[in-house]
Protein backbone atom coordinates (compact mmCIF):
# COMPACT_ATOMS: atom_id res chain seq x y z
CA UNK A 1 0.00 0.00 0.00
CA UNK A 2 2.88 2.32 0.46
CA UNK A 3 3.77 1.95 -2.35
CA UNK A 4 1.48 2.34 -4.20
CA UNK A 5 1.18 5.78 -2.53
CA UNK A 6 4.63 6.60 -3.13
CA UNK A 7 3.69 6.00 -6.97
CA UNK A 8 0.78 8.01 -7.42
CA UNK A 9 2.77 10.61 -5.42
CA UNK A 10 5.42 10.87 -8.11
CA UNK A 11 3.01 10.79 -10.76
CA UNK A 12 1.36 13.69 -9.77
CA UNK A 13 4.63 15.71 -9.38
CA UNK A 14 5.56 15.03 -12.73
CA UNK A 15 2.51 16.07 -14.06
CA UNK A 16 2.22 19.33 -11.76
CA UNK A 17 5.89 19.83 -13.20
CA UNK A 18 4.75 19.36 -16.96
CA UNK A 19 2.29 21.15 -16.67
CA UNK A 20 3.84 24.28 -15.48
CA UNK A 21 6.53 23.58 -18.21
CA UNK A 22 3.96 23.87 -20.72
CA UNK A 23 2.12 26.98 -19.58
CA UNK A 24 3.07 30.65 -21.44
CA UNK A 25 2.15 33.83 -20.73
CA UNK A 26 0.34 36.21 -22.61
CA UNK A 27 2.28 38.86 -24.01
CA UNK A 28 1.56 42.41 -25.06
CA UNK A 29 1.53 43.42 -29.13
CA UNK A 30 2.29 46.83 -29.41
CA UNK A 31 -0.09 48.20 -32.18
CA UNK A 32 0.85 49.19 -35.51
CA UNK A 33 3.75 46.68 -34.97
CA UNK A 34 4.03 42.57 -35.60
CA UNK A 35 7.17 42.56 -33.44
CA UNK A 36 6.06 41.77 -29.26
CA UNK A 37 6.85 44.25 -26.58
CA UNK A 38 8.12 41.54 -23.84
CA UNK A 39 5.98 43.28 -21.37
CA UNK A 40 4.26 40.51 -19.94
CA UNK A 41 0.38 41.39 -19.41
CA UNK A 42 0.61 39.41 -15.82
CA UNK A 43 4.00 40.57 -14.69
CA UNK A 44 3.67 42.51 -11.66
CA UNK A 45 7.31 44.03 -12.04
CA UNK A 46 8.54 46.92 -13.99
CA UNK A 47 10.83 45.92 -17.11
CA UNK A 48 14.28 46.87 -17.00
CA UNK A 49 15.61 45.63 -19.88
CA UNK A 50 14.47 45.14 -23.96
CA UNK A 51 14.20 41.82 -25.70
CA UNK A 52 16.62 41.36 -28.59
CA UNK A 53 13.86 41.50 -30.76
CA UNK A 54 12.61 44.91 -29.14
CA UNK A 55 15.94 46.05 -29.94
CA UNK A 56 15.67 45.09 -33.39
CA UNK A 57 12.58 46.65 -34.04
CA UNK A 58 14.25 49.80 -32.29
CA UNK A 59 12.73 50.21 -28.63
CA UNK A 60 14.63 52.21 -26.30
CA UNK A 61 13.92 52.32 -22.52
CA UNK A 62 12.81 55.89 -21.08
CA UNK A 63 12.84 54.90 -17.49
CA UNK A 64 15.76 51.74 -16.35
CA UNK A 65 13.01 51.28 -13.05
CA UNK A 66 16.16 52.36 -10.79
CA UNK A 67 16.68 55.80 -12.09
CA UNK A 68 15.75 59.54 -13.26
CA UNK A 69 18.65 58.83 -16.18
CA UNK A 70 17.33 60.95 -19.38
CA UNK A 71 14.50 62.68 -17.31
CA UNK A 72 14.65 66.00 -15.57
CA UNK A 73 11.64 68.60 -14.69
CA UNK A 74 10.65 71.10 -16.96
CA UNK A 75 12.42 74.35 -16.45
CA UNK A 76 14.60 72.89 -14.19
CA UNK A 77 18.24 71.32 -14.70
CA UNK A 78 17.49 68.24 -12.07
CA UNK A 79 13.97 66.48 -10.84
CA UNK A 80 12.00 68.16 -7.88
CA UNK A 81 12.47 64.65 -6.20
CA UNK A 82 10.24 66.47 -3.75
CA UNK A 83 7.63 65.34 -5.95
CA UNK A 84 8.70 62.43 -8.10
CA UNK A 85 10.43 59.21 -6.48
CA UNK A 86 11.38 55.58 -7.50
CA UNK A 87 9.75 52.80 -5.93
CA UNK A 88 9.58 48.90 -6.78
CA UNK A 89 10.54 49.85 -9.85
CA UNK A 90 7.70 52.71 -11.09
CA UNK A 91 7.91 56.13 -11.06
CA UNK A 92 5.70 57.54 -8.34
CA UNK A 93 4.19 60.86 -8.56
CA UNK A 94 3.40 62.25 -4.98
CA UNK A 95 -0.22 63.70 -3.99
CA UNK A 96 0.12 67.24 -3.17
CA UNK A 97 -0.46 66.41 0.78
CA UNK A 98 2.38 63.80 0.65
CA UNK A 99 4.81 66.68 -0.82
CA UNK A 100 7.58 67.50 2.15
CA UNK A 101 6.73 71.47 3.55
CA UNK A 102 8.63 74.37 3.56
CA UNK A 103 9.49 76.07 6.62
CA UNK A 104 6.63 78.19 6.15
CA UNK A 105 3.80 75.52 5.14
CA UNK A 106 3.79 76.00 1.17
CA UNK A 107 4.78 72.45 -0.17
CA UNK A 108 8.27 72.35 -2.07
CA UNK A 109 8.48 72.81 -5.43
CA UNK A 110 7.31 70.40 -7.97
CA UNK A 111 6.87 70.51 -11.57
CA UNK A 112 6.43 68.67 -14.65
CA UNK A 113 8.92 65.30 -15.36
CA UNK A 114 10.11 66.12 -18.70
CA UNK A 115 12.61 64.04 -21.24
CA UNK A 116 15.77 65.22 -21.77
CA UNK A 117 15.69 64.06 -25.29
CA UNK A 118 13.02 65.49 -27.91
CA UNK A 119 10.99 62.91 -30.39
CA UNK A 120 9.06 64.11 -33.53
CA UNK A 121 8.07 60.99 -35.28
CA UNK A 122 7.29 57.84 -32.40
CA UNK A 123 5.45 55.15 -31.03
CA UNK A 124 5.83 55.88 -26.92
CA UNK A 125 3.90 52.77 -24.86
CA UNK A 126 4.17 52.85 -20.93
CA UNK A 127 1.68 51.45 -17.96
CA UNK A 128 -0.16 53.54 -15.16
CA UNK A 129 -2.02 53.49 -12.56
CA UNK A 130 -3.87 56.16 -10.63
CA UNK A 131 -5.27 56.94 -7.21
CA UNK A 132 -8.77 57.16 -6.25
CA UNK A 133 -10.03 60.30 -7.65
CA UNK A 134 -6.47 61.24 -9.15
CA UNK A 135 -5.90 62.80 -12.98
CA UNK A 136 -2.78 62.97 -14.52
CA UNK A 137 -1.29 62.56 -18.11
CA UNK A 138 1.59 62.45 -20.48
CA UNK A 139 2.02 65.21 -23.11
CA UNK A 140 4.18 65.29 -26.06
CA UNK A 141 4.74 67.92 -28.57
CA UNK A 142 6.13 69.98 -25.98
CA UNK A 143 8.32 73.20 -25.84
CA UNK A 144 10.19 73.92 -23.33
CA UNK A 145 10.27 77.42 -24.44
CA UNK A 146 6.30 77.82 -24.82
CA UNK A 147 5.48 76.11 -21.28
CA UNK A 148 7.64 78.22 -19.67
CA UNK A 149 6.41 81.24 -21.49
CA UNK A 150 2.21 80.82 -21.07
CA UNK A 151 2.04 78.32 -18.26
CA UNK A 152 2.75 78.47 -14.24
CA UNK A 153 4.33 76.52 -12.09
CA UNK A 154 6.81 74.49 -14.70
CA UNK A 155 3.75 72.81 -16.17
CA UNK A 156 3.87 71.38 -19.49
CA UNK A 157 2.05 72.59 -22.83
CA UNK A 158 1.20 69.95 -25.13
CA UNK A 159 -1.18 67.50 -26.89
CA UNK A 160 -2.28 65.40 -23.54
CA UNK A 161 -3.39 61.91 -23.08
CA UNK A 162 -5.36 62.09 -20.15
CA UNK A 163 -5.44 59.91 -16.73
CA UNK A 164 -8.35 59.44 -14.81
CA UNK A 165 -10.53 58.08 -12.45
CA UNK A 166 -13.48 58.36 -14.53
CA UNK A 167 -15.38 57.03 -11.57
CA UNK A 168 -14.77 59.63 -9.11
CA UNK A 169 -13.02 62.72 -10.28
CA UNK A 170 -15.29 65.49 -11.27
CA UNK A 171 -13.39 65.71 -14.91
CA UNK A 172 -15.60 62.48 -16.18
CA UNK A 173 -18.61 65.02 -16.68
CA UNK A 174 -16.60 66.30 -19.90
CA UNK A 175 -15.94 63.68 -22.59
CA UNK A 176 -12.79 65.36 -23.66
CA UNK A 177 -11.44 65.08 -19.99
CA UNK A 178 -11.76 61.32 -19.82
CA UNK A 179 -9.23 58.57 -19.30
CA UNK A 180 -7.80 58.11 -22.82
CA UNK A 181 -8.77 61.04 -23.77
CA UNK A 182 -6.65 63.79 -25.98
CA UNK A 183 -7.39 66.39 -23.73
CA UNK A 184 -9.92 69.12 -23.99
CA UNK A 185 -9.96 68.11 -27.77
CA UNK A 186 -11.12 64.51 -28.39
CA UNK A 187 -12.96 62.52 -25.96
CA UNK A 188 -12.15 58.36 -26.61
CA UNK A 189 -14.68 56.08 -28.40
CA UNK A 190 -17.05 53.51 -26.91
CA UNK A 191 -14.49 50.78 -27.38
CA UNK A 192 -12.36 51.79 -24.39
CA UNK A 193 -11.82 49.76 -21.44
CA UNK A 194 -10.34 51.02 -18.61
CA UNK A 195 -8.97 48.87 -15.74
CA UNK A 196 -10.23 50.04 -12.13
CA UNK A 197 -8.24 52.07 -10.05
CA UNK A 198 -5.45 50.37 -7.96
CA UNK A 199 -4.88 47.95 -11.41
CA UNK A 200 -2.25 48.66 -14.23
CA UNK A 201 -3.52 49.98 -17.41
CA UNK A 202 -1.25 50.11 -20.24
CA UNK A 203 -1.59 53.31 -22.93
CA UNK A 204 0.03 53.64 -26.84
CA UNK A 205 0.49 57.27 -28.32
CA UNK A 206 1.54 56.85 -32.22
CA UNK A 207 2.04 60.09 -33.52
CA UNK A 208 3.89 60.27 -36.91
CA UNK A 209 3.22 63.89 -39.43
CA UNK A 210 0.40 64.83 -38.50
CA UNK A 211 -1.23 61.72 -37.67
CA UNK A 212 -1.74 60.92 -34.20
CA UNK A 213 -3.53 57.93 -32.06
CA UNK A 214 -4.20 57.10 -28.77
CA UNK A 215 -4.31 53.54 -27.33
CA UNK A 216 -5.50 52.17 -24.23
CA UNK A 217 -5.28 48.38 -22.75
CA UNK A 218 -4.89 47.06 -26.57
CA UNK A 219 -7.88 49.06 -28.35
CA UNK A 220 -7.22 51.95 -30.30
CA UNK A 221 -9.48 55.03 -28.50
CA UNK A 222 -8.58 57.89 -30.39
CA UNK A 223 -7.49 59.18 -33.64
CA UNK A 224 -6.76 62.63 -35.35
CA UNK A 225 -4.76 64.42 -38.13
CA UNK A 226 -3.49 67.61 -37.74
CA UNK A 227 -4.41 70.64 -40.41
CA UNK A 228 -7.85 69.51 -41.17
CA UNK A 229 -11.29 71.26 -40.54
CA UNK A 230 -11.91 69.13 -38.24
CA UNK A 231 -8.52 69.66 -35.92
CA UNK A 232 -8.38 73.31 -37.06
CA UNK A 233 -11.82 73.78 -35.33
CA UNK A 234 -11.56 71.66 -32.11
CA UNK A 235 -8.24 73.83 -31.20
CA UNK A 236 -9.86 77.28 -31.86
CA UNK A 237 -12.43 75.73 -29.26
CA UNK A 238 -10.26 74.79 -26.74
CA UNK A 239 -8.24 76.06 -24.05
CA UNK A 240 -5.04 76.17 -26.45
CA UNK A 241 -6.29 78.61 -28.19
CA UNK A 242 -4.63 81.61 -27.32
CA UNK A 243 -1.05 79.61 -26.80
CA UNK A 244 0.80 80.53 -30.00
CA UNK A 245 2.49 77.73 -32.24
CA UNK A 246 0.62 75.12 -29.48
CA UNK A 247 -0.47 72.62 -32.34
CA UNK A 248 2.64 73.59 -34.55
CA UNK A 249 4.74 69.94 -35.48
CA UNK A 250 7.77 69.95 -33.77
CA UNK A 251 10.43 67.41 -32.18
CA UNK A 252 9.02 67.99 -28.71
CA UNK A 253 9.40 66.35 -24.98
CA UNK A 254 7.61 63.66 -23.37
CA UNK A 255 6.12 64.66 -20.12
CA UNK A 256 4.70 63.18 -16.98
CA UNK A 257 2.26 65.06 -15.54
CA UNK A 258 2.65 67.01 -12.18
CA UNK A 259 -1.06 67.19 -10.70
CA UNK A 260 -2.35 67.08 -7.14
CA UNK A 261 -2.94 63.58 -7.18
CA UNK A 262 -0.76 60.54 -6.49
CA UNK A 263 -0.09 57.90 -9.86
CA UNK A 264 2.37 55.17 -11.07
CA UNK A 265 4.04 54.61 -13.77
CA UNK A 266 6.57 52.16 -15.01
CA UNK A 267 7.77 50.22 -18.41
CA UNK A 268 7.95 53.20 -20.46
CA UNK A 269 9.60 53.16 -23.73
CA UNK A 270 9.44 54.58 -27.10
CA UNK A 271 10.47 54.03 -30.48
CA UNK A 272 11.25 56.31 -33.92
CA UNK A 273 9.40 56.03 -36.40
Amino acid sequence: MIIIRMIALACAIIAIVFAFRGRTTAVAREPGSAVTSGVLVDSPVSQKTLAASERAAGWRLLFDGKTFNGWRGLGYDSVPTAHWKIENGTIRKLADGQVPRLPDGQPAAGGDLMTKDTFRDFELTWEWKISPAGNSGVKYNVSEEISMANAPNHAALGFEYQMLDDNLHEDNKVPSHRAGALYDLIAPNASKRLKPVGEWNSSTIIFRGNHGEHWLNGTKIVEFDLGTPRMDSLLAASKYRSIPNFATRRAGHIVLQDHVDEVFFRNIKIRVL
